[in-house]
């Protein structure tokens, strides 16, 4: 069963009555060199292929009609995949019946409680040093809050348990993402996924590789956990805040500096903090004090955190 052709995709949608929902961001692949390359790279970017003696596995977040869920399955141990579409299992149970590997479950990945999920799916493969990975070719719409959701499932001060999260998304978020600091792409969500992870582009994916084609091109990026905070600010260890005050803190001062981007951080922050004060924090840091907070990375919001909490 080839489910990246053009003609099987339509036959399958047509024999379960059903067609690509605009509601759930449903684009099918139909080059099947994509998916191939997508679960690739997960998988590399997973490390597994340096333990062949542990398991490794994946959750993925839409399957759709299963053309990525194939791949994945060739390469990973375990694919849980999270459907949220019911119309579709009956077609799932169809296109996966030959892999034993792969479980379909029904659900909402907003809805979840990510921890106690992979906990129940993947339990025994972390504890005998296994890998745990995501992989989604996600929807525009709700791109940047599946992200966020992932990672804020965990504290700050903390390593995220992914492996890696491998996603494909739209162009233009794909740049904002991996951007750097004081570029014009540079956002509030790229410097909160900075604060725990690595974010690097892999692949660009043109607009003719899907069905129905969107409007627009997609890219695929690799997000990688590091340490956290712990990694961001060094400074940690010498400070008299604790991690998780900081990394609250540095979070929410991100969120201000972003909330106006024509603002400057002083003013921005000035609610919250008080004009005076953040003038003096900047200014204790060395850092302009008519700066905007899209110049300042993340290690100068834990930076400014730090000195801000130390002051009360």
């Amino acid at each position: 069963m080839d489910l990246c052709n053009r003609s099987e995709v339509k036959r399958l949608l047509e024999k379960y009555s059903l067609a690509p929902k605009k509601a759930f961001g449903q684009n099918f692949l139909v080059n099947p060199a994509i998916p191939q390359m997508i679960a690739e790279s997960s998988y590399e970017l997973s490390g597994a292929a340096k333990y062949p003696d542990k398991k490794s596995a994946v959750i993925e977040i839409g399957p759709g009609i299963g053309a990525l869920t194939c791949a994945l399955a060739k390469y990973f141990d375990r694919v849980v995949s999270v459907e949220i579409d019911r119309g579709l299992l009956p077609l799932l149970d169809e296109t996966m019946a030959d892999f034993d590997n792969v479980e379909i479950v029904n659900g909402d990945i907003m809805e979840l409680d990510i921890p106690t999920f992979i906990s129940e799916k993947f339990g025994d493969i972390l504890d005998d040093g296994g890998t745990v990975s995501v992989c989604a070719n996600l929807p525009y719409y709700i791109t940047s809050p599946v992200i966020m959701k992932l990672l804020e499932a965990f504290p700050v001060t903390e390593k995220l348990p992914y492996a890696g999260i491998t996603v494909m998304i739209q162009l233009e978020v794909a740049d904002r993402l991996a951007a750097e600091a004081g570029t014009s792409e540079y956002g509030a969500v790229t410097a909160s996924i900075a604060m725990r992870a690595n974010v690097k582009k892999m692949l660009n994916v043109s607009a003719g590789n899907f069905h129905p084609a969107p409007k627009v091109a997609s890219a695929v990026i690799g997000i990688v956990p590091h340490g956290g905070i712990s990694e961001v600010y060094p400074e940690l260890r010498d400070s008299n805040i604790s991690p998780e005050l900081l990394g609250e803190k540095a979070l929410e001062l991100i969120s201000l500096g972003f909330s106006q981007r024509r603002k400057t951080l002083v003013n921005a922050a000035a609610s919250v903090w008080g004009k005076e004060r953040m003038t003096a924090a900047l200014d204790t840091a060395d850092i302009r004090v008519d700066i905007r907070g899209e110049k300042l990375s993340p290690h100068d919001f834990c930076r400014l955190a730090d000195i801000l909490l130390s002051k009360d």
